[in-house]
């Protein structure tokens, strides 16, 4: 008897998936502005303060991604794709999402995920071998059902959990933002506009989906929030306005830099002069290429709120985006000293100080420029710049150093290592760029190693 080879080429190219399974995915880009970050930390911080782990300790990153969504992978960060910011409403909203996802880290929900997910890989792959033996052994439709049942059990055992740490982490959030004082209503809000989405997608709200999903059924979430939530003291307590306003300024930001510029001016016609409307429209006149209307734009906010940083921070990138380096300088000073020199606007004055060609803005560019990395190592943007400086100057080690810290970040650890171990070679022994080319050598060399292991 021989065995069919397509079953048999199936079985093995299932077993392969299964094995490659818990790879993670490929990294999704980071948007970064300094406002933003600033506004979903303090969102946060209250929460953080209620779960009791160390404020600051927590990290908030926003993924560039439309879908309505936001995760934990390890560690303390929580990650908000930008679509779930354009989908709230209100900053209340997104401080339900916030407490739900720091129930996930309180809880060690990453780590435990990744041991849920061996023990489902090792049901399949147990499954699959026995499957495989018998078609071998010539029942081949033996094998099939074993295959078939294997890989049941190991969806539903992996569902199961999974569907157990979401409703665990439910209950978590509920007790963060009842201990901060935060009402719950932003978080029942929120989950209704999800069972919306949901409905208006296909997906079932029926009693027997709940088996084939990796949440809970959204009409049970809400029902069992709401009867939390509705009882608690602070159900009633007016949202913060001035977190609301800055929740809306952002949101239309986001909105003006992400769309395309006909989509954000049908939804902030020149009409509205609300500084969120006249946010979105500068971004959108900016990158139409209109930059008188975008600088129109700026001035009426800065008109407004003459000291207000982010505006300050906004005028000098268009003007420095659209060639005009010189003359964005001012503005990004000022933004820069309101903001105690914040490392995205201390980066982006660096990168202008250095696009006006004249060596006389040089020092001042390495200074802000060092500020900016020594208060945020992981900017690529700063570390380029400050390396563009060096070589100028015709200081070739702290240039080397300076592209291996962006080559480190953009995981090209081969460059990364020669260029460090290059820096360490002429740096000035036991200063503290040599002490740092050694350090980025060793992460380079650590994760080529690693690399090299999984093979």
């Amino acid at each position: 008897m021989r065995v069919r080879p397509n079953l048999l080429a199936n079985c093995l190219a299932l077993l392969a998936s299964l094995l490659f399974a818990a790879q993670p995915a490929a990294a999704q880009s980071i948007l970064r502005d300094a406002e933003t970050e600033q506004l979903l930390r303090d969102m946060l911080a209250p929460i953080v303060e209620a779960s009791e782990l160390e404020p600051g300790n927590v990290e908030v990153v926003l993924i560039n991604d439309g879908s309505i969504n936001a995760f934990v992978a390890g560690g303390q960060a929580i990650y908000v794709h930008s679509g779930l910011i354009g989908a709230a409403d209100t900053a209340n909203e997104v401080q339900g999402v916030l407490a739900h996802e720091l129930g996930h880290i309180t809880a060690g929900h990453a780590v435990r995920f990744e041991e849920r997910t061996k023990v489902a890989n090792g049901i399949s792959i147990l499954s699959l071998l026995l499957g495989v033996g018998a078609v071998l052994a010539g029942a081949g439709d033996a094998g099939i059902g074993i295959l078939a049942a294997g890989q049941q059990a190991a969806i539903g055992s992996f569902l199961s959990f999974n569907r157990d740490q979401e409703a665990a982490t439910d209950l978590a959030g509920v007790r963060y933002l009842s201990g901060a004082g935060i009402s719950g209503k932003g978080m029942i809000s929120f989950f209704e506009k999800l069972r919306g989405n949901e409905i208006r997608s296909g997906y079932s709200q029926a009693d027997e989906a709940a088996y084939s999903r990796t949440h809970p059924l959204t009409g049970d979430r809400i029902q069992v929030l709401r009867g939390l939530l509705a009882t608690d003291p602070a159900w009633d307590t007016p949202p913060d306005p001035e977190l609301q306003e800055r929740f809306v300024r952002a949101k239309a930001k986001l909105f003006g830099f992400l769309s395309e510029p006909p989509r954000t001016l049908a939804a902030y016609p020149p009409t509205d002069t609300s500084v969120p409307a006249r946010y979105a429209r500068a971004y959108a006149y900016h990158k139409d290429a209109r930059i008188d209307m975008a600088i129109a734009e700026t001035d009426a906010l800065l008109a407004a709120e003459p000291d207000n940083p982010w505006f300050l921070e906004l005028k000098g990138q268009v003007l420095l985006e659209s060639g005009r380096p010189k003359d964005a300088l001012d503005p990004l000073r000022r933004a820069t000293d309101l903001t105690l020199a914040h490392p995205l606007i201390a980066g982006l004055l660096g990168h202008a100080l250095i696009a006006t060609e004249d060596p006389a803005n040089f020092a001042e560019a390495e200074g802000v420029l060092r500020a900016s990395v020594q208060k945020d190592r992981y900017n690529p943007f700063a570390w380029y710049q400050l390396g563009v400086v060096y070589e100028a100057r015709g200081d070739i080690p702290r240039a080397r150093l300076a592209s291996a810290e962006v080559q480190v970040m953009n995981r090209q650890y081969p460059q990364a290592l020669a260029n460090a171990q290059a820096a360490e070679a002429y740096l000035p022994y036991g200063s503290p760029d040599w002490i740092r080319a050694q350090d980025v050598a060793l992460e380079a060399r650590a994760e080529l190693e690693r690399v090299k292991n999984r093979r």
